[in-house]
């Protein structure tokens, strides 16, 4: 019996063992770096809930490492205090993540919930003001009670200079509406110029670039590009 085929299937049996290997051997690192992301994840930001979960995409990992960037990394947690406004569904992803200090990101975005819960204790710190936040349709909707009597008014969120900026509309005072220009001066100035403050809560690169009424809150995303990544504890 020739001796080619057998000297074949070893050959591919080799091969094989190798690639197999390789592939073990970058799978075990590229586990190893998403479990210290995740414990990152834990030190270096407030409130955290939930276990984190990291993704490092593309394959393989080893040959990014010895380049000097991990092409993407995704990864998500339940929820986070940002500037201490808790915020729930925390998403998150970077691209062109070096792998030496000083540790940035080429692009990055961050996407979070702010509760109407949030909101209200937002609301009521900076106004003084008896009122509860609900959603209505594409607005944010307040409601409660003023010197006595019932107080709504339609809030519509903006992004600017990289601020939450809330605007209020269709106020109405005792069944009667009103413009916040009209309101007693002990009212309208409380109901101006409300900011949601999570812009120095965010790490140094990324702007808030997105605000969104959603069932539950605020969908706010803040992106960026030569993101700081932060590795150690404030």
């Amino acid at each position: 019996m020739s001796r080619g085929p057998v000297i074949a299937g070893v050959v591919i049996g080799v091969v094989v063992l190798v690639v197999g290997g390789a592939f073990v051997a970058d799978r075990v690192l590229a586990s190893t770096v998403e479990r210290q992301a995740q414990q990152a994840i834990e030190e270096n930001l407030d409130g955290v809930v939930g276990q984190p979960k990291v993704d490092i995409g593309h394959f393989p990992f080893l040959t990014q490492v010895l380049r000097g960037s991990v092409d993407e990394v995704t990864g998500s947690v339940d929820g986070v205090t940002i500037e201490g406004i808790p915020a729930t569904d925390v998403t998150f992803e970077a691209t062109d993540v070096t792998t030496s200090e000083p540790y940035t990101a080429g692009a990055a975005s961050i996407s979070a919930t702010l509760p109407t819960a949030s909101l209200d204790q937002v609301i009521a710190d900076q106004t003084r003001l008896d009122i509860t936040v609900s959603i209505d349709g594409d607005d944010l909707k307040a409601t409660g009670k003023v010197l006595g009597v019932t107080l709504s008014a339609n809030l519509q969120p903006r992004a600017q200079d990289g601020k939450i900026l809330v605007d209020v509309q269709d106020v109405a005072i005792g069944g009667a509406s009103v413009s916040v220009d009209s309101l007693p001066r002990a009212i309208g100035n409380k109901l101006t110029g409300i900011e949601i403050p999570v812009k120095t809560g965010l790490p140094a690169g990324l702007t808030l670039s997105e605000v969104q009424v959603v069932d539950d809150g605020l969908r706010i995303t803040a992106s960026g590009t030569d993101v700081v990544v932060p590795t150690e504890a404030p």
